[in-house]
């Protein structure tokens, strides 16, 4: 449990009230709160049918890729990366979430009906590298180009 008490730590660290942050996410009955994306990090959010292939080509190459969520219906996927990735990223079909902008976050290690963690922040700080993410994301489309295909 040390593990998620660092990791709410890091991630309510950036809310406007750290201690409303800890208090929504154990009140609020699906276990979300908001928080300010733009601060300690950016989020890339990939289509699933994306997401998840350049999610294994991530753990292929890395010990531990950074924090990654996924949504109700596992259509999106959302990608921590360092702050600013947002405001330069000019990928099509990638949405990003950056300075001004808010996403709603589970609290680590606990389960909800809506968004979730794929992988889980260690309290570390630990970011994806936006660059080695996009290369993983053209391996990983290449791989579903040559699968309809093929």
């Amino acid at each position: 449990m040390a593990g998620a008490k660092t990791a709410v730590d890091w991630l309510a660290s950036v809310a406007p009230d750290p201690e409303a942050c800890r208090w929504e996410w154990e009140r609020n009955p699906l276990g979300v709160a908001l928080l300010p994306a733009g601060r300690a990090w950016d989020v890339l959010i990939l289509p699933g049918t994306l997401g998840y292939p350049t999610l294994d080509v991530l753990t292929r190459i890395l010990d531990r890729p950074g924090p990654v969520l996924v949504d109700f219906g596992e259509d999106r996927m959302g990608f921590f990366v360092a702050p600013g990735t947002a405001a330069r990223w000019l990928g099509t079909g990638i949405r990003t979430a950056g300075v001004g902008t808010w996403i709603v976050v589970p609290y680590p290690g606990r389960s909800t009906r809506g968004v979730r963690w794929l992988v889980t922040p260690d309290g570390s700080g630990t970011l994806t590298d936006a660059a080695l993410l996009e290369l993983a994301m053209h391996e990983a489309a290449a791989g579903l180009a040559v699968g309809e295909d093929g």
